[in-house]
């Protein structure tokens, strides 16, 4: 394989069986003046084992502003560079997409070596739809923000992967169940194509009780099914007139969201915002 100066190159790298390295990959690693990555210390052990001698620095989520200029730098004056994440694809999840950003802002060309990526992998093997698919990645940690977050997934379709640590496994299954549903579908795949790799699938309500008793270790990916659409989307006016009828009948503009909600599989928020365009002399409960 030809490399070309003044290129980035994204290099996919193993998510845990090391025998899941391309050879382009490893070509790759071995021919470009520079590898930028998340962890020295981790891919030192993955270029140890494939002989790989090209010096590294170190690009991260707390070194990446001052790290880009130097980058740029380098690859301007015609030497190439290689950026590789921890495991699977750079950019996904970690900061890399500010450096291609970067790269494509200043014309530097940058060239792709896929690989394996945890997200394909575990829909792959989850037995739900794999036809339309959203990946949201980790939810924020807390907050309005991680609230509003979920809120916007009871309505969604599509089959739903995120990612999520052992220690903040029980609580996402917790908020997952009460906003989607404790009987929706959910497969959580654990320590993929590591020795130790586990496909765990049943309801959220069965998975919430599974880790409960089972303390959660290693990196989880979850595949959640989409929402079963039973009811025809309500047009605007038509969601108005309903709440406006709730509201009639005595309910606050919170309670009679959270009611519509339930049947329509919007989100509270969304109908919320809407029943605050309902004039007060129409809204005849008060807000709670």
């Amino acid at each position: 394989m030809e490399i070309h100066a003044g290129t980035l190159y994204i290099v996919g790298t193993p998510i845990g069986n090391l025998e899941d390295m391309t050879f382009r990959a490893i070509d790759t690693l071995q021919k470009v003046h520079l590898i930028a990555a998340e962890d020295t210390r981790h891919t030192g052990k993955l270029l140890h084992y494939f002989q790989i001698t090209t010096p590294q620095v170190s690009y991260h989520d707390h070194n990446r502003r001052s790290r880009h200029p130097e980058l740029l730098k380098r690859l301007q004056q015609g030497e190439a560079v290689a950026l590789v994440t921890d495991a699977g694809m750079p950019g996904i999840s970690d900061p890399g997409y500010e450096l291609v950003k970067d790269c494509v802002e200043h014309g530097i060309v940058v060239v792709p070596v896929p690989g394996v990526s945890a997200v394909v992998t575990a829909l792959s093997a989850s037995g739900l739809p794999t036809d339309r698919f959203t990946f949201e990645g980790f939810l924020p940690a807390k907050g309005q923000e991680r609230r509003d977050r979920l809120e916007a997934l009871r309505s969604e379709s599509r089959t739903i992967i995120l990612y999520e640590s052992p220690h903040r496994l029980r609580q996402t299954l917790q908020e997952l169940g009460e906003i989607l549903g404790g009987e929706r579908v959910i497969v959580l795949a654990r320590e993929l194509t590591k020795l130790h790799e586990e496909f765990w699938r049943g309801s959220l309500k069965a998975a919430i009780e599974h880790y409960q008793t089972k303390e959660p270790q290693g990196e989880f990916t979850l595949v959640v099914a989409g929402a079963e659409i039973s009811e025809p989307l309500l047009s605007e006016s038509a969601l108005k007139t309903e709440l406006q009828q709730l509201l009639q009948q005595g309910l606050s503009r919170s309670q009679a969201s959270r009611q519509l909600a339930q049947k329509t599989s919007l989100s509270r928020r969304q109908i919320y915002q809407l029943a605050l365009s309902i004039p007060d002399e129409l809204a005849v409960g008060q807000d709670a």
